[in-house]
C-alpha cells in the first residue's frame, strides 16, 4: 500500500493505493481513516483489482475545513468524483462501512454513470423520512441520542479529544462484536446510543482491559496518532449535516439505487438495536432492485471489515466476481 494524496475540490484528499486493474473505492466510518481497510487491500490487490482508500474529507491526512457547511453529503460525493477523475478512473465499485455505507449508497444515488456496483457494510440504504433526522432520533428528559449529543459544536469535541486514546478504547470495544450481544437475556439493549448530556458519551462505555482481539496495540496506536492530528470535528461534521442533507435531498425523492448491490451487517452490529432496523434491512430491495444479496455475519460488530476480515474480502470478491466483464475497460 502507498500513500498518496491529491487536490480536489479545494481541499487536499489523503488516500492509500494498491494494485492494478478495475477499481474499488474503499470509505471508512466515525471514528476511523482508510486505515481501517488495510486487510482488505492487499487481498483485493493480490486478485487483481485496483484498490483505493481515501482518509474521507475532515479524517486522518486530508483537509478538516473548518466550517460545518462544509460537509453535506454532496461535498463527500464531489470529494470522490474528484479522486476519481484525478486518477483516471471512469467506473468503480464502491465499498463502505459506517458513514462510508452512507457515502456509497449517495453517490450510487447521484453518479450511477461513475459506480460499477455498491457494497455496503453496518447501514443500509434508507428512504428519505418523512421529517428531518434529528425530530426522528430518541429523546427523553434525561438523555438523547448520541446523534443529537454531537449537533452542538464543541460540546462532543471536548469530550472525545479530552484523552484520545481512553475515546477510541471504548468507542471500538463497545462497537465490536466483544461487547456481546446487542440484546442482553432479559431483552434490555446494552448501553449504547443514548447520551446524558452533563456526564458525557463515554461514561457509560465500559473501559476496556484489553483492546479487542481484531485490533492490534499498532493499529490502535496509530487510529489514535491520526485522531490526536486532526481532531474529531470533521468527522462530528458529517452528523450535523444530517439535517441539512435532508433538505438537499429533495431533488433525490424517488431515485432508486440501479447499480448492482451487496449489504451486510453483523449480528452484534450497534445498529440493530435501532427501532424498525429489522424494517428498514428488509424494505432494501424496493429501493435496491438489483440487490444480490443481503445478509448477517454471525458474532461481528460495527467495524466489520476489521472484525472478520476473511469473510468480508471474500464477500466482496465474490460480488466483483458477479458483475459484467465487459465494464471492466471502463473502470
Amino acid at each position: 500500500m502507498q500513500r498518496k494524496s491529491v487536490d480536489v475540490n479545494g481541499i487536499t484528499l489523503s488516500y492509500l493505493e494498491a494494485g492494478e486493474g478495475p477499481a474499488i473505492l474503499l470509505c471508512h466510518g466515525f471514528p476511523e481513516t482508510s486505515k481501517s481497510w488495510h486487510k482488505q487491500m492487499p487481498a483485493l490487490a493480490a486478485a487483481g483489482f485496483r484498490v483505493i482508500a481515501p482518509d474521507l474529507r475532515g479524517y486522518g491526512e486530508s483537509s478538516c475545513p473548518e466550517s460545518s457547511d462544509l460537509y453535506t453529503i454532496f461535498h463527500l460525493v464531489g470529494d470522490l468524483v474528484g479522486l476519481m477523475d484525478a486518477l483516471s478512473i471512469q467506473r468503480t465499485v464502491i465499498v463502505g462501512n459506517d458513514w462510508g455505507a452512507s457515502v456509497a449508497w449517495q453517490m450510487s444515488l447521484m453518479r450511477p454513470d461513475r459506480i460499477r456496483g455498491v457494497v455496503a457494510f453496518g447501514v443500509p440504504l434508507m428512504a428519505r423520512s418523512p421529517v428531518p433526522p434529528t425530530q426522528m432520533f430518541p429523546r427523553t428528559k434525561e438523555a438523547l441520542f448520541y446523534t443529537l449529543y454531537f449537533q452542538e459544536p464543541g460540546l462532543a469535541e471536548r469530550e472525545l479529544e479530552r484523552d484520545v486514546p481512553t475515546t477510541l478504547r471504548r468507542i471500538y470495544h463497545a462497537a465490536s462484536g466483544e461487547a456481546g450481544p446487542r440484546q442482553a437475556g432479559d431483552g434490555t439493549p446494552n448501553p449504547f446510543g443514548m447520551v446524558v448530556p452533563e456526564h458525557g458519551m463515554l461514561q457509560d462505555l465500559p473501559e476496556p482491559v484489553l483492546l479487542p482481539a481484531w485490533l492490534s496495540s499498532a493499529d490502535f496506536n496509530a487510529y489514535a496518532a491520526a485522531f490526536a492530528r486532526s481532531g474529531f470535528r470533521g468527522g462530528l461534521n458529517y452528523y450535523r449535516n444530517l439535517d441539512r442533507n435532508w433538505q438537499l435531498q429533495a431533488s433525490l425523492e424517488g431515485v432508486r439505487v440501479e447499480v448492482p448491490a451487496l449489504f451486510a451487517i453483523g449480528s452484534r452490529d450497534v445498529g440493530l438495536s435501532i427501532p424498525g432496523m429489522d424494517h428498514i434491512i428488509a424494505d432494501m430491495s424496493k429501493l435496491a432492485p438489483r440487490l444480490r444479496r443481503c445478509l448477517t455475519i454471525d458474532g461481528a460488530g460495527h467495524w466489520i471489515q476489521q472484525e472478520r476480515a476473511d469473510a468480508v474480502n471474500s464477500l466482496i470478491l465474490s460480488f466483483m466476481s458477479t458483475l459484467d466483464d465487459s465494464t471492466h475497460a471502463l473502470a
